[in-house]
C-alpha cells in the first residue's frame, strides 16, 4: 500500500548523484554487457632520436601562435578602446541632452515620468501574475501526476505479486511489459519511468533484473535527495522537480518515486512527468503579457503625451508671449480657443496685457511729457537766470554802500541765484540723460589724480566744518580708462555729502584695485543712516529729513547724477549706513572701457578702514588746518605698491 506523498527538496544545481550500479540492457542479452573487449594493437612508439629533432620544431610554433595570439587580443583591445572614445562622448552628449530637456520641459518631464511608473507597475503586476499562473500550472501537474502515479505504483505491485514466472527470460519479459504499461505507449509518451534495485540488499539467486528505463534515461536524473527519501521512507511517495534529456534538448518534469517488490527484491520506481507543455504554455503567456504590457505603456505614454501637451502648451505660448511683453513688445497677444480654464487663463492673460500696454503707454507719454518739460523749461530759464545773476552780482559788489538790511537782501539774492544755477545745471544734466544724449569721453588717466583734485577742491569746505580728510591707499598710481570729468563729479559728490553730514568727524577716502577693477570708497562717521534710507539715497530729490535744512548747495540730483554716470562707465556706486556709526559710499570701476566686474576691491561695509599689512606699504593723505588756514599734505611712507589686495568686497 503507498502511504500519503511527500515533497523532497529539490538538489542544488550542478549536485550529481552517487554513482550507481549498472543499469540492466533492455532484452536479454543485457547482462551480457559490460564485459572486457579486444583492443587494437597499438602502434611502436617513436624513437628517441625522432622526438629530440621534434622539439625545437615545437617550441617554435608555440612561440609564433603565442606571438599571434597577443598581437590578435592588442588588435582588439585598440579596437574596443577606440569604439569606447568615440561612443562615451556621444552617450555624454545624449546624457546631457537628456538633463537639459528634464530641467527645461515640463511636458518630457511628465511624459518621460508616467512611462517609467507604467513600466514599474507592469513589471511588478506582470511578475505577480507570471508567478500565479506557473504556480497554478505546476501544482495542476503535480496533482495529475500524484494520482496517476498512486494507481499506475499499485498496478505494477499487483502485476508483480500475481506473477507466476520463474525463468530468466519470463521475468525479463514480464518487468518489461509491466513497465511499458505504465509507461502507456503511444502517439505521445504520457510519463516516463526509471526502475532500479534498491542498494544495500542481498542479491537472491532468482533476480535476474537490475535495472531498467525509457529511452536514454538514467538513475542519474533522479535528484539524489529524492533517491535517499524513497530509500529510507518505506512504502511512503515522493517527488521532486528535475530536468530529463529528449533528443537534444532538456525538458523540465516531475519525478514521483516508489518502491515496489518482486521476487524477494526492493526496487525503486520513479515515475518522471514532462512539464514541456506546460512551460511552453507558460512562455506564451509571458510573450502574450510581454506584447500586451508594452503596447500598453506606449498607449499610456501617448496619452500622457497628448494630455501634457494640451495642458502645457497654452502656458508655454503664455511664457513666450510674456518674455515679448517683457523684452517691450507690448503688442504680443495669447491665441484663445475656447471655453474652459486654460481659454479663461488666455483671456485673462490678454485683458492684463492690454491693461499693461496701456499703462505703460501713458507712464511713457507722461514721462516724455516730464522730460520735455524740464528741458524746455530749463533751457528757457537760462537766458533770465543769466540776467539775473549779473545784476544779482553787482548788487553783491555794490552791498557795501546800502544799509544792514539792503546789505543782507543783496547777499541772500547771490547766494540764492547761485544755489538756482546749481540747480538748473543739474537739471539739463538729468534732462541729457533722459534723453540719452549723454556719451563717455574715456581716456587712461590715473584715478589718484582724480582724487587728489576733488580732495583740493572740497578742501574749503572740510575746513569749514573742521573735519579732516585722509586718503588711504596701497598703490602709488591706478590708471584706469574713464571720463574723468564724470568721475570727478561723482567724488565730489560724495566727499561734499560725507562732509556735510560727518559732523566735524575725520572722512576717509580709501582706493584699491584688483585684476579687473578699482574701487573708492568714502566714508563718515557722521549721523549714519538706516539700510532703507540707504536704498533711496540715489533717487531724484530725495531727503531724508525733509525738515532738516541744508547750508552746502543740496538740489537733491547730486547722487542721482553720480549713479547715472556710474551706469555709462558700467561701474557699481552702492550705499551703506548705520544709525550713528556713519556712511560708507562705494564706487567701482572696470579698469578696461567694456570690461566686466567680478568683485570690488573694497568692502561696502567697512570692518576698519586701514588696509592689512605693514605701514611702509601704505601712504595717507591728511588734508586739515594749521594755523594758517592752508592744507597740509603728509605721506606716511613711501614703499612699492602692494602686487594684489587682501581685502574682497562682495557682489552687489
Amino acid at each position: 500500500m503507498v502511504s500519503d506523498i511527500k515533497q523532497v527538496p529539490e538538489s542544488p544545481a550542478g549536485e550529481t548523484g552517487k554513482p550507481d550500479e549498472a543499469l540492466g540492457a533492455a532484452g536479454p542479452d543485457a547482462e551480457g554487457a559490460g564485459t572486457g573487449s579486444l583492443a587494437p594493437p597499438s602502434t611502436a612508439e617513436p624513437t628517441q632520436p625522432q622526438q629530440v629533432r621534434n622539439l625545437p620544431w615545437l617550441l617554435s610554433r608555440a612561440r609564433i601562435w603565442t606571438r599571434r595570439g597577443l598581437i590578435l587580443v592588442l588588435r582588439v583591445s585598440r579596437l574596443v578602446t577606440i569604439g569606447v572614445r568615440q561612443i562615451k562622448p556621444g552617450l555624454r552628449f545624449l546624457w546631457r541632452s537628456i538633463l537639459r530637456r528634464w530641467r527645461r520641459s515640463m511636458e518630457f518631464r511628465t511624459v518621460l515620468t508616467t512611462l517609467l511608473l507604467a513600466v514599474t507597475s507592469f513589471a511588478i503586476v506582470g511578475a505577480y501574475l507570471s508567478n500565479q499562473i506557473a504556480n497554478n500550472l505546476f501544482q495542476e501537474r503535480l496533482a495529475q501526476a500524484e494520482s496517476e502515479s498512486r494507481y499506475n505504483v499499485k498496478q505494477v505491485q499487483d502485476t508483480f505479486d500475481g506473477a507466476q514466472v520463474t525463468d530468466q527470460s519470463s521475468v525479463i519479459t514480464l518487468v518489461y511489459d509491466t513497465l511499458t504499461a505504465v509507461e502507456g505507449r503511444g502517439s505521445v509518451i504520457q510519463r516516463r519511468y526509471v526502475f532500479e534495485a534498491a542498494p544495500e540488499q542481498t542479491k537472491p539467486r532468482n533476480r535476474w533484473v537490475e535495472s531498467r528505463a525509457s529511452d536514454q534515461l538514467t538513475i542519474r536524473v533522479i535528484p539524489p535527495d529524492l533517491r535517499k527519501a524513497v530509500q529510507e521512507g518505506g512504502k511512503q511517495q515522493f517527488w521532486a522537480p528535475t530536468q530529463f534529456p529528449v533528443g537534444n534538448e532538456d525538458r523540465p518534469g516531475i519525478a514521483v518515486g516508489n518502491k515496489v517488490t518482486f521476487n524477494g527484491t526492493v526496487y525503486e520506481l520513479y515515475l518522471i512527468y514532462d512539464l514541456n507543455t506546460a512551460q511552453q504554455t507558460l512562455d506564451e503567456i509571458q510573450n502574450v503579457l510581454w506584447a500586451g504590457g508594452a503596447a500598453l505603456v506606449l498607449m499610456i505614454g501617448a496619452i500622457a503625451w497628448y494630455v501634457t501637451r494640451n495642458v502645457v502648451s497654452p502656458v508655454s505660448h503664455a511664457a513666450v508671449v510674456s518674455e515679448k511683453l517683457a523684452a517691450g513688445q507690448l503688442q504680443e497677444r495669447m491665441v484663445v480657443k475656447g471655453e474652459d480654464e486654460v481659454a479663461r487663463l488666455g483671456a485673462s492673460f490678454n485683458h492684463m496685457a492690454a491693461s499693461l500696454q496701456e499703462q505703460i503707454t501713458q507712464l511713457a507719454t507722461l514721462s516724455q511729457m516730464q522730460q520735455r518739460f524740464v528741458s524746455d523749461v530749463s533751457h528757457e530759464l537760462r537766458t533770465p537766470l543769466t540776467t539775473v545773476r549779473m545784476a544779482a552780482e553787482v548788487l553783491f559788489d555794490a552791498r557795501d554802500d546800502f544799509d544792514p538790511m539792503n546789505k543782507r537782501s543783496a547777499e541772500l539774492l547771490y547766494y540764492q541765484v547761485e544755489r538756482f544755477q546749481s540747480l538748473l545745471s543739474d537739471l539739463l544734466e538729468i534732462s541729457r540723460f533722459d534723453a540719452g544724449a549723454a556719451v563717455l569721453d574715456a581716456e587712461p588717466q590715473d584715478i589718484f589724480q582724480v582724487v587728489a583734485h576733488v580732495v583740493e577742491g572740497a578742501a574749503p569746505v572740510a575746513e569749514e566744518y573742521g573735519s579732516e580728510v585722509r586718503l588711504n591707499a596701497r598703490q602709488k598710481s591706478i590708471v584706469v580708462e574713464m571720463d574723468s570729468r564724470r568721475i570727478e563729479r561723482i567724488l565730489r559728490n560724495l566727499l561734499l555729502n560725507a562732509l556735510e553730514h560727518g559732523e566735524g568727524k575725520p572722512v576717509h577716502i580709501s582706493v584699491a584695485a584688483n585684476h579687473d577693477a578699482v574701487a573708492v570708497s568714502v566714508r563718515d562717521h557722521g549721523i549714519g543712516m538706516s539700510q532703507a534710507e540707504a536704498a533711496r539715497v540715489f533717487d531724484r530729490f530725495w531727503r531724508a529729513d525733509p525738515a532738516r535744512a541744508r547750508t552746502t548747495g543740496g538740489s537733491g540730483l547730486g547722487l542721482s547724477i553720480a549713479a547715472e554716470d556710474t551706469k555709462l562707465h558700467n561701474g557699481w556706486l552702492q550705499a551703506w549706513g548705520s544709525k550713528g556709526a556713519g556712511s560708507n559710499f562705494r564706487l567701482t570701476l572696470p579698469l578696461r572701457q567694456g570690461g566686466s566686474i567680478v568683485k570690488s576691491p573694497l568692502l561696502l561695509e567697512p570692518a576698519d578702514i586701514d588696509f592689512p599689512g605693514a605701514t611702509s606699504e601704505r601712504q595717507v593723505l591728511v588734508l586739515g588746518t594749521d594755523n594758517t588756514g592752508t592744507a597740509l599734505e603728509s605721506p606716511s611712507g613711501s614703499g612699492e605698491p602692494a602686487a594684489q589686495d587682501h581685502e574682497q568686497g562682495e557682489k552687489p
